[in-house]
């Protein structure tokens, strides 16, 4: 292996794991045909393809499908490696990616993203959207975002935000001419929006009341997998919807939308950020962990937040609304 040199291994990772060379090209900050004429001499170096690429797709061969297997999570440990390195000159720098469901990027990320580099301008952030579980060492994340309740044991897990709790809405005119829910079964009589999400999921309704969890399958009018939709659907006057209350909470609060069977949303633990366990955290990595930490600490200080930690209940099973299964 004395011909490759780790660029030429770098490079096969970003376009393996992107399926796609002008995004990686991006990722590697290269142009696509340097990417491209890095990846052929590597290939011809081996003897072996380790692509099959046409105009519109990327594709591992077998030769490349075990060589990402092997070279993926050490090239994770070299970058990290470099990354604690970096971090010895005192100013945090290097990349930091991370794997997060869409709603928990939407309502808990997000607003950290723009103060957290102000605060460290030398990191270059990455967050990825996904819905579905995947191994973040493997795909060469630092950390992901997740719940309790799906985080692996061997990994170190730092709370990310306050409890959250879900709310079921709809228009006043909706509610006005089809009448207010009062239990969760009564939700089978009435025209729903529902999402679905990874791997085709369509998950049950969960609600909770004193230790109660009644799970329902509402007609499915209207089917989705973007909130953004629902919300103008339910905004219209079509149908309940099942969200987070952190995406309606303006619109309850200036009266769009109507909040309903509120005694069987029951707060639960919000997520949680999680990484390897490892001796050394890269730069990038602890700078965020610490950020995290003192925005918590603003967070616990405001009265709204106080008000729903006070509310609090146990772990349950969450991924109805983030497609993790």
């Amino acid at each position: 292996m004395s011909e490759l040199d780790l660029r030429d291994l770098d490079a096969f990772v970003a376009i393996a794991r992107a399926k796609n060379f002008r995004r990686a090209a991006m990722d590697q900050h290269v142009s696509v045909s340097s990417l491209s004429q890095r990846l052929r001499t590597m290939e011809e170096r081996l003897g072996v393809r380790l692509l099959n690429r046409t105009t519109r797709s990327v594709a591992l061969t077998e030769a490349g499908e075990l060589l990402l297997s092997r070279v993926g999570p050490a090239m994770a440990h070299v970058n990290g490696a470099l990354d604690e390195v970096r971090g010895l000159r005192g100013v945090p720098s290097g990349r930091l990616r991370i794997n997060a469901p869409p709603p928990a990027i939407d309502l808990v990320l997000a607003p950290m993203i723009a103060p957290f580099l102000a605060a460290f301008p030398q990191v270059e952030l990455e967050i990825v959207g996904d819905s579905t579980f995947v191994d973040i060492v493997a795909q060469g994340y630092d950390a992901g975002v997740r719940y309790g309740e799906h985080l692996a044991q061997d990994m170190i897990a730092v709370p990310l935000g306050p409890p959250q709790r879900y709310a079921v809405v709809a228009s006043p005119g909706h509610i006005a001419k089809h009448g207010r829910p009062k239990l969760p079964k009564d939700m089978l009589n009435h025209r729903c929006i529902r999402i679905r999400y990874g791997r085709g999921m369509l998950p049950d309704w969960e609600f909770e009341k004193a230790g109660r969890v009644v799970k329902v399958s509402p007609p499915a009018k209207l089917i989705l997998n973007y909130p953004g939709a629902a919300q103008r659907a339910a905004r219209d006057g079509f149908g309940f919807w099942l969200t987070l209350e952190g995406y309606v909470r303006e619109a309850i609060k200036s009266g769009a939308l109507v909040s309903v069977l509120e005694d069987w949303c029951e707060p639960f633990p919000g997520p949680f950020l999680y990484y390897p366990s490892r001796r050394q955290t890269p730069a990038p990595l602890a700078a965020f962990i610490g950020f995290v930490g003192e925005w918590r600490k603003r967070e616990r200080k405001s009265p709204s937040s106080s008000r729903t930690s006070e509310r609090r209940s146990g772990i349950h099973n969450h991924s109805q609304e983030f497609g993790e299964g």
